[in-house]
């Protein structure tokens, strides 16, 4: 049976289709589901026996084994982007709308409550993680300041409070998210860019933003960097060079390093981009990872 999503959005080229995949650290992947319609950032339930994507504007569940998708109620919300974090108590999903706020949604589905505030200047919020405790969440949010656009990060309770900034950058940063002490938030930045849109990994203190560290170097344009939940490695997307933002449909790397940048390889390549990994895709066994391929043909 052919599952349909509802259209929004980017659609996929003829004969492209949406590969949702599980890969091991030996590399061995398995397709679970494909669609010929976008579907983006796959992460899991806290138990691991679920996988949540976005498609259409909505989210799903899907068994981490493959079957078919079942759509998570999220009331009025309807124009969800890819940005979307589960709680550590499994209990929570906490997602971003196209209405530039955050909102958080039962696991199990249900009203979303809001979660972010209303600024008196444009402040579009877009999230990317969620702390250990699970009490505060990790975005970037477009601002305009002095009449220029910036994108810098921040965090937010999730019971709803005041913004805290942790950057005040005039170059793009983007994917800030946890480590599993809560004592880093790992980023991607220009920071160090010597042309536009080479993005490298960094991290700083997610108490305040100081003692910022710069762990990726190469020519790649590297994008999201995510940890696995016992902190032994992290996984990131890697561009090729040249290439601005997180664009669809590039030949791009998945790659793994050590929490310090070390020991970068390559666990795997495919054509992909916006929506591969875009939130955080570690199963909670730390040997496992989903991410979405676009492959044409």
């Amino acid at each position: 049976m052919t599952f349909i999503f509802p259209r929004r959005g980017r659609s996929l080229a003829a004969g492209q289709r949406s590969d949702l995949t599980v890969i091991d650290l030996d590399g061995n992947a398995d397709v679970i589901f494909s669609s010929t319609e976008v579907i983006e950032a796959p992460n899991w339930s806290a138990d691991g026996q679920w996988l949540v994507f976005n498609a259409g504007g909505r989210l799903y569940r899907i068994a981490a084994t493959g079957g078919q998708p079942e759509q998570i109620d999220t009331g009025a919300l309807a124009d969800l982007n890819n940005d979307h974090v589960l709680s550590p108590d499994g209990t929570s999903i906490y997602v971003s709308s196209d209405d530039g706020h955050l909102y958080a949604v039962p696991v199990t589905g249900g009203t979303p409550q809001r979660v972010s505030n209303t600024h008196p200047t444009p402040f579009h919020y877009y999230l990317h993680g969620i702390s250990p405790d699970g009490a505060t969440l990790s975005y970037v949010a477009i601002e305009q300041r002095n009449g220029e656009r910036q994108v810098n990060v921040f965090t937010i309770p999730t019971a709803g409070g005041p913004d805290t900034r942790l950057t005040d950058l005039s170059v793009p940063n983007d994917g800030p998210e946890y480590s599993p002490d809560g004592r880093w938030i790992y980023f991607n930045s220009e920071l160090a860019a010597s042309r536009p849109g080479h993005a490298q990994v960094f991290r700083m203190s997610a108490a305040d933003g100081s003692g910022l560290e710069q762990l990726t170097f190469d020519s790649y344009v590297n994008w999201f960097p995510h940890l696995s939940p016992d902190g032994s490695l992290v996984a990131l997307l890697s561009y090729p060079q040249g290439t601005t933002g997180h664009p669809a449909d590039k030949d791009v790397l998945l790659r793994l390093m050590s929490p310090e940048g070390d020991e970068l390889r390559t666990l795997a390549s495919f054509f992909g981009g916006q929506g591969t990994i875009n939130v955080n895709s570690w199963a909670p066994d730390s040997r496992r990872l989903a991410y979405m391929a676009y492959p044409r043909g």
